[in-house]
């Protein structure tokens, strides 16, 4: 079965980090592209970071550039959404998400197949 957990969300102050994981089960993340979304209330869930298999290029939305990194480690089959200089703005709930091949689209989020739970995170001013 395949599988997402998200963890690592939590309540911070402006000007902190965190570090979110989602742990992959049932499949290898390696063989996978894979996105973090994040959605607040009474927006659309929008897209702030993903990674492609193919050429293991990274992308990150201008909302959070230069704040926020992506990486994976393979032996954990675990990915990240490394956060700095949080703002009250990055207040969400933030997702994982996998799908074999999302080419180009990786921040639209109706072309991935598999997704987590979801972690909350909430900034303080």
């Amino acid at each position: 079965e395949v599988q997402l957990v998200e963890s690592g969300g939590d309540l911070v102050q402006a000007g902190e980090s965190l570090k979110l994981a989602c742990a992959a089960s049932g499949f290898n993340l390696d063989d996978y592209d894979i996105g973090w979304f994040r959605q607040a209330p009474g927006k659309e869930r929008e897209g702030v970071s993903c990674k492609r298999k193919n050429d293991g290029a990274s992308y990150v939305a201008d909302a959070v550039k230069d704040r926020f990194t992506i990486s994976i480690d393979s032996a954990k089959n675990t990915v990240y959404l490394q956060m700095n200089n949080l703002k009250p703005d990055d207040t969400a709930v933030y997702y994982c998400a996998a799908d074999r091949h999302v080419g180009d689209f990786g921040f639209l989020a109706k072309v991935y197949d598999y997704w987590g739970q979801g972690t909350q995170v909430t900034v303080s001013s």
